[in-house]
């Protein structure tokens, strides 16, 4: 709980500031933690207090949170072109250059990129796009969209329609019709008794399979997923998950939506998750690590048999109806241009691959631990799995100590985030192993302050 002295930031704040994903009573009581400043993985707040940011800001700060250049790409870009849209045939010189940046770095041919201001406004055009393709092929009915339980693709209508998490459907009238749920890949949670890995993975493809069938296949547009799942727990598919679940799709022509808003640009040790995990999408989602969310920006990519049928039924109708002030903003793509060169000439892949990989056996280290269910992860991107003691497992309500643990990691300088019971950290790409032993050694030191707690 903060002090809120009359007139300070924190009342001020309590006072005018509707705030995202907070319970808002609980805000009025307990006021926020306000952030001044920023140095390479740590921020601090107004009281000079020091935090390592284990979860890069939201998954996005990919280098770190004082990085001069990329001020310098927004001052100078907003002295030359501050704005600009790519509304009827107008284009500007950065977006120009990004555009062909992202279709090179593409792991899988890609045609076109389109540009948006959110990971949550990208998945919600690619919805609008898919059904606009169906209706270009002359198939109306094919318009549903399968998504995953417990997957993450934004928080707009559609897009939280498609996220998998009940918080975002209650009380806002959603998921809209349409928008189907298959079987959340978690193998330790959802893994039946005696099943290995493998089997397990046939049977999510085979529950994809089902109810395609049951859905009937010629109504099914497209399949969405995360190649690892972010803020649905940091699942990591099982082994043979992502061959499976794409012969499916291949044998009923289905798209294949790649939302990389979390596993783009390094995350998982590689540029992209779908180079992990061998995945070949039609259509591949950008956001977050995009700009290191220096600037708010997101983009998304579609292969040539998405962009032929959308393209003939602009000419047809006359215009693409469909766009945003600020998709392509010059000052964002030339802040995205300088975070992915900054990502290259550093090789902070390389860097999430290798550190990430000592992060994963120093989290591993703690399944000892009377409190840890289950550490998971791939790179620089794990959660952290909290369970009660033996035998009170009926005393806790979900989240309850996950919430407490995210507590004590703040209290004693580190910055997670619990979804549930799962902590999740994935901290910036420039993350040194010290840094790595300090945050898990926070770690180990909370989790023993909530086995004394208990």
């Amino acid at each position: 709980m903060n002090k809120m002295l009359p007139n300070s930031a924190e009342a001020r704040d309590v006072a005018y500031h509707f705030h995202a994903y907070t319970n808002a009573r609980a805000h009025e009581k307990n006021g926020p933690v306000i952030m001044e400043t920023g140095k390479g993985v740590r921020v601090f707040d107004n009281n000079g207090k020091s935090y390592i940011e284990a979860m890069a800001g939201l998954w996005s700060a990919a280098v770190g949170f004082d990085e001069e250049r990329l001020a310098d790409a927004a001052y100078q870009q907003m002295r030359k072109l501050p704005f600009y849209h790519n509304f009827s045939h107008k284009s500007h010189g950065p977006v120009v250059d990004l555009a062909e940046k992202l279709i090179s770095m593409a792991p899988v041919p890609m045609s076109k990129a389109f540009f948006t201001n959110s990971g949550s406004e990208a998945n919600d055009t690619i919805i609008k796009l898919v059904w606009y393709r169906s209706n270009a092929l002359g198939k109306p009915e094919k318009k549903k969209i399968i998504s995953r339980l417990r997957g993450y693709h934004g928080v707009t209508a559609l897009s939280a329609s498609l996220t998998g998490l009940p918080n975002n459907h209650r009380s806002f009238d959603l998921p809209f019709d349409g928008i189907k749920h298959t079987t959340c890949p978690h193998y330790w949670k959802d893994g039946q008794e005696g099943e290995t890995e493998e089997e397990f993975a046939t049977r999510c493809a085979e529950d994809l399979d089902a109810m395609i069938q049951a859905e009937g296949p010629d109504t099914v547009a497209a399949f969405i997923a995360e190649p690892i799942m972010g803020a649905g727990g940091v699942v990591v598919p099982p082994a043979t998950y992502w061959e499976k679940i794409q012969a499916v799709l291949a044998k009923y022509d289905i798209l294949l939506i790649a939302d990389e808003v979390i596993c783009g640009f390094g995350r998982t040790g590689k540029m992209f998750g779908c180079e992990t995990y061998g995945i070949k999408p039609d259509i591949m989602t950008m956001s977050k690590q995009i700009t290191s969310s220096y600037i708010p920006f997101s983009s998304f990519m579609i292969n040539e048999r998405v962009y032929e049928p959308v393209a003939d039924e602009s000419n047809k109708i006359g215009v693409l109806g469909h766009g945003y002030t600020g998709g392509g903003h010059p000052v964002g793509a030339a802040v995205a241009l300088e975070n992915i060169k900054i990502i290259e000439e550093r090789n902070l892949v390389q860097n999430a691959a290798e550190t990430g990989a000592y992060m994963q056996e120093q989290l591993g280290a703690l399944l000892g631990h009377p409190l840890v269910g289950e550490v998971r992860g791939k790179a620089l991107i794990a959660a952290v799995e909290v369970v009660p003691p033996k035998g009170r497992e009926a005393d806790f309500k979900p989240g309850a100590l996950g919430g407490r643990l995210n507590a004590l990691m703040a209290e004693n300088g580190v910055i997670s985030r619990n979804m549930i019971d799962a902590l999740a950290f994935c901290p910036p790409l420039i993350i040194t192993r010290e840094e790595v032993d300090e945050v898990v050694s926070t770690l180990g030191r909370s989790l023993n302050q909530l086995e004394a707690e208990l």
